[in-house]
């Protein structure tokens, strides 16, 4: 969720007399911060994944599920093993939006090693049985990226009614009651009434429904002149929703801007692959993914803003809400690629260029500080910009984009670090093992191959919004780079980092190219707007992972020939080897996305009318059967396949635990 700071916050007005104060401050203390690491060097890598839960308590005589509001409970009892040994936890836990809602992490990050891909699942499902022990016998955690009647009647346990007529009320909605945002920091419900009331209104999130033979217009609650939609009008439909994200700790800031802008325009496509959250306020919609449901939950530009009315009060119309894909790149190389047009203060943006900072580097940061902050202690307004970096995390973390491109933190051993954002939560362990251990061998193979992943900035967006078609990874097509090799070094060959065959660190040396990534790819680019018609192509998602024939190599078959020069063990070869498997089945359509999957688990039931409505019945039977895919007792053949789960263990071989063990270790 981002920074939790600690302290007693400010009202709107105080908030919003002091943010040209946070900004000045934010600005000097990236500053200060940028000169102080810009020349950090020789991190190993590191990395980690962030799987979000939601908690549900099943009333099995009413044949009911509801949400349980004791996220702050379970967390007091899961921080007691951090706070007796911060060092020797398997696993850490944090709240998140919802009274509903748990995120947890591995005790410690990841490292380099190959054998670390055979310890992740076992580690989600540590954290499963770990919470699952704190539960009653009639509640289940779910990675589940939204429960399907959040915002109907008595979806939450103990039932809480909303006030949307109650002035003290941070949401003021009709369908979601404060007491379901998590009540034990005052961020939460902070940000709720902030984000409203700098917009002038309740946020507006409209979702086409899927309509049905029997389905009956205007939906309830429908907007005048838009029979159509489904209307949910608070934060908590958004931030209330559930994803996977992963972290990675680069080299240096040149790895972790590289790292940034080969990783967007994956952004979309994984979206698509992940693609979970068919259903909002019991109804079907048109919608397969959380994405834009989020970015209008925290929508919180004025309609002057918005290009509803005339800028007179403020300074800009912004295009895009504050949780949305990025808007551009961050390496010399990739800048011609930025092709949309990137709003920033003149001001903010010279004083960081005299304050040394790079053209992109200083257009990223200006762009993210044309928002204002919508949540502020007291204790925190005064700051030291030489040692404190909060004012800057104030902006940068409420700046929910695709990608998160992450400074240091002030006297700490972490390095420059970028952030993946676009997944959502899968129902089993091993479909969000198989997609973390997925990006991350992406990540090693776009730097030791040193590929080219860019397309233009425009695409991506055009790609974002076709990711969250109804069952777009079987049937849209997506810009997609067809050329993923940089240009050739004339005196050199190609170059690429050379592979350190015991672990996933690389080098920064040259080679003649004699790893053959795809001999019809042998060409390099001689300028943008002469190639740009035949740089990129609309592909499947089935193409992209899996190739097209004499066109592009497919990613899935660039990670084989990647492993295939790296000394793995037959256990982890096993492991990773299923689920590069299930991902090309989920990419060729052979599986469902969960979304498809919740689809006809609703248009099949006994219960579904054919109107577009899932009832009680419908989302307690659908659950029920999550809870015994979690748990491994029923496999679903459209689903999973063959796979279900790995034979993963949350120990390593004794002979590499003392190299792990360096791996981990802070610097």
């Amino acid at each position: 969720m981002g920074l939790l700071s600690e302290g007693s916050p400010l009202s709107w007005e105080e908030t919003k007399g002091l943010a040209e104060h946070v900004r000045e401050h934010g600005v000097q203390q990236f500053i200060n911060l940028y000169h102080r690491l810009k020349d950090r060097q020789g991190d190993v890598l590191k990395w980690g994944d962030e799987v979000e839960y939601i908690i549900v308590k099943f009333d099995d005589q009413q044949k009911v599920a509801r949400v349980s509001l004791k996220a702050r409970e379970l967390l007091a009892k899961l921080n007691e093993k951090e706070h007796a040994d911060p060092t020797g936890v398997k696993s850490l836990w944090r709240p998140e939006y919802g009274a509903y809602m748990i995120e947890g992490t591995p005790g410690k990050p990841f490292g380099g090693l190959l054998a670390h891909f055979n310890v992740v699942e076992a580690n989600m499902r540590y954290r499963r049985e770990e919470v699952t022990e704190l539960l009653d016998p009639d509640e289940c955690v779910m990675s589940i990226t939204n429960f399907p009647r959040l915002g109907c009647k008595q979806f939450t346990h103990p039932i809480c009614n909303p006030s949307p007529d109650d002035v003290f009320s941070a949401a003021r909605s009709l369908y979601f009651p404060d007491e379901a945002i998590y009540p034990g920091h005052p961020r939460f419900k902070t940000l709720t009434r902030n984000i409203r009331m700098r917009r002038g209104e309740k946020v507006a999130i409209k979702l086409k429904v899927y309509k049905d033979i029997n389905t009956k217009l205007p939906v309830e609650g429908s907007p005048p002149n838009e029979p159509d939609v489904v209307l949910l009008d608070a934060m908590g439909f958004g931030m209330g929703c559930c994803c996977l994200q992963l972290t990675f700790q680069a080299c240096n800031i040149t790895e972790a801007r590289t790292l940034y802008d080969q990783l967007a325009p994956l952004c979309p496509i994984m979206l698509a692959l992940t693609a979970a959250s068919p259903i909002y306020r019991g109804y079907l919609t048109e919608s397969d993914c959380r994405w834009n449901v989020i970015s209008s939950s925290v929508d919180c530009r004025t309609p002057e803003e918005r290009g509803l009315k005339p800028l007179e009060e403020k300074k800009f119309r912004i295009a895009k809400s504050r949780y949305d894909s990025i808007d551009l790149y961050l390496s010399p190389e990739s800048e011609k690629y930025n092709d949309v047009p990137v709003i920033y203060d003149d001001k903010i943006y010279q004083r960081l260029r005299d304050g040394g900072i790079d053209h992109l580097l200083a257009q990223h940061v200006a762009h993210l500080f044309i928002r204002d902050t919508v949540s502020l202690f007291s204790e925190k307004v005064h700051q030291n910009d030489e040692e404190d970096s909060d004012h800057f995390e104030n902006i940068q973390s409420t700046n929910w984009q695709t990608m998160r491109f992450k400074p240091p933190p002030p006297n700490s051993s972490i390095g420059w670090r970028v952030e993946f954002r676009p997944c959502e939560a899968q129902i089993s362990d091993f479909e969000n093992a198989a997609f973390v251990c997925f990006v991350v061998l992406l990540t090693r193979v776009i730097l030791s191959y040193q590929l080219n992943f860019l397309v233009p900035i425009s695409k991506v967006d055009e790609n974002m919004q076709t990711a969250q078609k109804r069952d777009a990874c079987r049937t849209e097509k997506f810009w997609f780079r067809k050329n993923i090799r940089k240009t050739p070094n004339q005196s050199n060959g190609y170059t690429m980092n050379d592979v350190d065959p015991n672990s996933l660190h690389v080098t920064n040396e040259t080679t003649n190219g004699d790893v053959d990534i795809d001999k019809t790819h042998a060409m390099g680019t001689n300028g943008y707007a002469n190639r740009q018609e035949t740089e990129f192509e609309l592909m499947t998602i089935g193409e992209i992972f899996n190739g097209k024939p004499d066109t592009f190599p497919g990613l899935v078959p660039l990670i084989r020939r990647y492993l295939q020069s790296m000394e793995v063990d037959t256990d982890t070869h096993c492991t990773i080897e299923q689920y590069l498997r299930f991902i090309q089945k989920r990419a060729s359509g052979d599986l469902f996305t969960t979304a498809t999957w919740l689809r006809e688990q609703v248009l099949n039931h006994s219960d579904y009318k054919k109107d577009s409505l899932v009832s009680d019945l419908i989302s307690y039977d659908i659950l029920k059967k999550i809870e015994q895919i979690q748990l491994g007792k029923v496999n679903e053949p459209t689903l999973l396949g063959q796979c279900n789960r790995t034979k993963t263990k949350d120990v390593i071989p004794p002979a590499i635990q003392k190299h792990l063990n360096g791996c981990c270790e802070s610097k």
